[in-house]
């Protein structure tokens, strides 16, 4: 039996993406099987009820993936991607987009290699590590940013890896880096502060 009933997690999407296709919907409730069943294991996240994961990890995330501009792009690194948040559901909603998730967490990792071969998702890499032992000249599009604990170091980091634009899930505190500027800010549906921050090089 699966954790909730896709017709739920498509409920709990409305406010985020609307309209969910079926494919996308059972995608979805595949990835919160594993995810509940690890989170009991082992800490991939401080939110334990399932709705919330649909709602504050899925949704945002989906949130996220309309948000990359008018252009997609053609690569994306989620820097710090935890459990897979917003890396995973850009890849499914946006399977055109070659993703790498960047995560130093071994146990995080893993959890991410199980994700996406359970999915089998093509599109998709890990990098099992910090974003600054990336080859120097190892460059994407698009950076995606979201719940790091220390924004400024974590902005430092994806500038270097950033071609074009930052994506960022945050706070309505985030001020704009140096060398970019502000595309587009959004507030995020159900959070009283959150914003999506698209921002991109000067």
């Amino acid at each position: 039996m699966p954790v909730l009933p896709e017709s739920e997690i498509v409920t709990l999407l409305g406010p985020y993406l609307t309209p969910i296709i079926p494919k996308l919907a059972s995608q979805l409730s595949e990835y919160l099987d594993l995810l509940v069943r690890w989170n009991s294991r082992t800490n991939l996240t401080a939110i334990r009820s399932p709705e919330e994961m649909v709602r504050r990890h899925f949704g945002e995330s989906l949130f996220a993936g309309q948000h990359l501009g008018p252009n997609l792009p053609e690569t994306l690194l989620d820097l710090g991607s935890g459990a897979g948040f917003p890396g995973i559901p850009i890849a499914l909603l946006r399977p055109q987009i070659q993703i790498t998730l960047a995560e130093s967490q071994n146990k995080k990792a893993t959890f991410l290699r199980e994700v996406v071969r359970t999915l089998g998702l093509g599109n998709v890499e890990v990098w099992a590590g910090r974003a600054e032992t990336m080859p120097e000249s190892l460059k994407f599009h698009t950076v995606t940013l979201r719940a790091v604990d220390n924004m400024r170091s974590a902005l430092d980091a994806a500038s270097l890896r950033v071609a074009v634009q930052m994506v960022l899930l945050a706070t309505g505190k985030t001020a704009t880096p140096e060398g970019f500027r502000e595309e587009e800010k959004v507030p995020v549906p159900g959070r009283q502060d959150g914003i999506l921050l698209r921002i991109a090089r000067i």
